[in-house]
């Protein structure tokens, strides 16, 4: 039962939870964490982690893409960053990384710098020449587009050889409306393509339903970044969120008689704790964006900014400066970031060795009966 409460005369409001109010709740057995599956599939691609990057040009390289690929997890690029603006792309990220210290001590806009960077046009030859570096290596990856510029961009993108293509915005439809053109409808758009789609996000059970229906072998939950709020007054905390994705599909498995969807928790998760609480309450995956603009690979090394903080009119999320538990942090290896060993106690490092740990101190081996684990409200 849903609960509600009165936010004045004639209006309420559902009560959610944020990750940060939720606790695993450990059983009586537990387990050896080498004993731990962390293998995630999706269509007909198998990961030996259960995290894909955020599209952010802060932590997307090339060399980052194939250095995660090979270590078993899905990079994915963002088609309209910088990869297809600038020749030069170091050069560009250079430029984003300055403005953001600059900015410390000069007052310079990292905003402003990284809008000017993404006002250059895209040039689809470049993009498919960097995308090929990538293909060329053998890992899996896929591509980010936002609705308003998938029709464009998409045939470029998969005649490239991605293997999956994202569709990601801040939030997502089924049908993306606008009086200019055509509506882009999700459901006869992805039928039409030859790759399997991620779609998102959503924040509740309804668009999520609606997603899946698509035909959409994902679908994204959260929006990538924690300042909608403040820019848009949206926002549901992630708990809540992909708890209702799950839902719908487990509705939507029934509805089908046996398709699966999967659910791909992206938001503001910073440490091993918010990956773990994201699949146990529900997720499949996770999309990390700000813990792996920490590696040495990196577009942002140690700087972070979300794909939707480019915008000419209203930007999202931060480009700033990535600070731990601890204060500044220093840029480290991807390896280190997601296997450790590492002195880092706040759960920042070793991402997935957190989470196999906490999966084994529930006695669960696999990611699918970890999403049965019981969960405490603080």
């Amino acid at each position: 039962m849903q609960d509600h409460v009165n936010i004045g005369m004639g209006r309420s409001a559902r009560r959610v939870v944020g990750l940060d109010r939720v606790d695993i709740v450990p059983t009586r057995r537990t387990r050896s964490s080498h004993e731990v599956d962390t293998s995630w599939n999706i269509d007909a691609y198998q990961f030996e982690i259960p995290v894909m990057t955020h599209p952010s040009d802060a932590v997307v390289t090339p060399d980052m893409a194939v250095e995660f690929g090979r270590f078993g997890g899905l990079p994915v690029i963002n088609a309209e960053g910088l990869w297809g603006r600038h020749a030069d792309l170091e050069d560009a990220l250079s430029k984003v990384r300055s403005a953001v210290l600059e900015g410390t001590t000069q007052g310079v806009s990292a905003h402003k710098v990284l809008q000017e960077l993404h006002s250059a046009p895209i040039d689809q030859g470049l993009l498919a020449e960097r995308i090929a570096q990538v293909r060329d290596s053998g890992v899996t990856f896929g591509v980010r587009v936002s609705p308003q510029r998938a029709r464009e961009l998409a045939p470029t993108l998969i005649s490239s050889g991605l293997d999956l293509l994202v569709i990601q915005g801040t939030l997502v439809s089924a049908e993306h409306v606008h009086s200019d053109g055509e509506p882009l409808n999700l459901k006869e758009f992805i039928g039409s393509l030859d790759a399997p789609v991620i779609a998102g996000g959503v924040v509740d059970y309804t668009t999520a339903m609606h997603l899946m229906r698509t035909g959409a072998a994902g679908v994204i939950v959260g929006s990538g970044t924690t300042t909608n709020v403040s820019a848009l007054g949206i926002d549901v905390p992630m708990a809540t969120a992909i708890a209702d994705a799950a839902a719908a599909r487990l509705d939507y498995l029934d509805e089908t008689e046996g398709r699966y969807v999967h659910v791909i928790a992206d938001s503001h998760l910073a440490t091993a704790g918010d990956v773990a609480k994201a699949i146990a309450c529900g997720a499949d995956a996770v999309s990390l964006g700000q813990p792996l603009a920490m590696a040495e690979s990196s577009g942002g090394r140690g700087n972070y900014w979300p794909s939707v903080a480019a915008h000419p009119a209203l930007p999202r999320g931060e480009v700033d400066a990535i600070y731990g538990e601890a204060g500044p942090r220093e840029v480290t290896s991807l390896e280190r970031i997601l296997f450790g060993p590492t002195d880092n106690p706040f759960g920042e490092e070793n991402i997935v060795g957190g989470l196999r740990r906490a999966m084994a101190k529930c006695g669960y081996t696999n990611l699918k009966d970890f999403q049965k684990v019981q969960l405490a409200v603080r």
